[in-house]
């Protein structure tokens, strides 16, 4: 089976501009839901805000026999963040911001995760003239440099999006994430490929993942789905069942061993429910791919003629025999 993880922040309520969705949950609860949905065993906690507490959190892993997919930690909530932290003109609140990342860092390591992913989606702009974009770039570049660098064996993963908080996220696509490793230089370091920010984003996920494993950065994984419009976080192959077949092949072809964490949101639907629909969906299409004659598919794929490759997919993957 794939290793399957939940943000755990979606176990409980949720919300968005107008309602209200499912019943508050302690950390607690979330942990003990978590741990009756099949398919899943690892718990990705956002921090400093759902968990902070090294001792606690052990104690609850242990518990509910869960482990740590990666600590997601939020540096966008606080009211000094809110025009920007790791870009803040004020030194004082870049150093916050820092301050909260290094931090992360020590609770993933005594808590026993293996990285720490950031979505810096509070720094960008809404406006032409509204920034000075190389200054704005250092700042990220300074930032998240530091920050790699400090414990370089809990590595750094940075998830990009396209927009929210910001109307323009400075961090919008893999190929800009790659960008800022480069500049920064560390090879520790890593992007966060979420699955629906790649699609509203208009990239072809596939391609993202393809892009990532051929640099010297390590990848992590969110799964969703939407309409291409904006960040719906619906669950996986809904709206786009070919291309999340496709975001599979390519993670099993480059070897990708690590967590898919379902980064989605059950806002009218059955929290476990939900969560089993990405599961149920993600391990089957990975146990097809195993079956699949992939040296024919490599060959047709290499091929001029598409429709050739057409037939193939309708039979062996969409199972139109």
């Amino acid at each position: 089976m794939v290793k399957m993880g939940i943000i755990t922040g979606f176990l409980g309520q949720t919300k968005d501009r107008f309602h209200l969705y499912n019943e508050p949950k302690s950390v607690e609860e979330k942990f003990a839901l978590m741990s009756k949905i099949r398919g899943y065993d690892g718990v990705e906690i956002v921090y400093p805000y759902e968990l902070n507490d090294a001792a606690f959190t052990r104690a609850m892993l242990k518990k509910y026999r869960l482990k740590v997919a990666a600590v997601n930690v939020n540096v966008k909530a606080e009211p000094e963040f809110l025009n920007g932290g790791l870009t803040s003109t004020k030194k004082t609140v870049r150093d916050k911001a820092v301050r909260f990342i290094k931090e992360s860092k020590d609770f993933a390591a005594a808590i026993g995760a293996d990285k720490v992913t950031c979505c810096p989606l509070g720094d960008g702009f809404e406006f032409s003239f509204q920034c000075d974009y190389r200054k704005m770039w250092m700042y990220l570049v300074d930032a998240f440099g530091e920050c790699g660098s400090y414990r370089e064996e809990i590595p750094l993963f940075i998830e990009y999006k396209p927009s929210e908080t910001r109307g323009k996220c400075f961090i919008d696509s893999a190929a800009k994430t790659l960008c800022l490793l480069h500049e920064i230089g560390l090879s520790t370091m890593g992007v966060t490929i979420d699955f629906g920010h790649s699609v509203y984003g208009g990239e072809q996920p596939a391609e993202a993942v393809a892009l990532i494993a051929g640099s010297p950065y390590k990848l992590y994984i969110h799964i969703t789905d939407n309409d291409g419009k904006w960040d719906w976080d619906y669950f996986c192959g809904t709206k786009h069942f070919l291309e999340y077949a496709e975001f599979l092949y390519y993670l099993k072809k480059f070897g990708y061993n690590d967590y898919l964490t379902s980064d989605t949101s059950p806002t009218r639907w059955d929290i476990r429910g939900t969560f089993e629909a990405n599961s149920r969906i993600t391990n089957r299409i990975w146990a097809m791919l195993d079956k699949i004659d992939d040296r024919a598919f490599s060959r047709l794929m290499a091929g001029a003629d598409y429709l050739k490759t057409w037939k193939f997919i309708e039979k062996e993957i969409l199972g139109l025999k």
